[in-house]
């Protein structure tokens, strides 16, 4: 698998917020969560509860899409990732690292009651506007690993 451009992650990151979108064939959602990310596992780890509207989605289907964006309004820095991957509850092992990466990251979230989730994205795809306007940097697996 070819790796992942060092400025796709440096700006994953970076940043702490995205936006999901779930579905169950049905009903179709956004939300928005923290995040961390794991660049030595390619996951993203996020808490939500599975009596969201979101989780609930996410337990009957494990395929999300959604974005990590940079808010300016001067078109010249323009940068964000759109990423689709599948979403699963951690195993006990997985779990205990998601829990202490994303602990370390919210230490406020010690005091909540938090219910992990792990994504493992397929696709990434960098729009980064200080390169070129629209330039785009895509990391992708192959299709028989999805």
């Amino acid at each position: 698998m070819e790796p992942i451009d060092k400025r796709i992650t440096d700006f994953v990151k970076k940043h702490h917020l995205l936006s999901l979108a779930t579905g169950n064939g049905i009903d179709i959602w956004c939300a928005s969560c923290f995040y961390v990310y794991d660049l030595e596992s390619n996951r993203f780890y996020f808490s939500t509860e599975n009596e969201t509207r979101h989780g609930r989605n996410l337990l009957t289907s494990a395929n999300v899409a959604g974005t990590i964006a940079l808010e300016t309004l001067r078109v010249g820095l323009i940068q964000g990732v759109q990423f689709a991957g599948i979403c699963y509850e951690p195993t006990a092992e997985e779990l205990s690292k998601a829990r202490s990466l994303y602990l370390k990251r919210f230490p406020i979230a010690r005091v909540l009651e938090t219910h992990f989730w792990a994504m493992s994205p397929f696709i990434l795809k960098m729009t980064h506007n200080q390169l070129g306007f629209g330039k785009k940097l895509i990391w992708e697996t192959p299709s028989v690993e999805r």
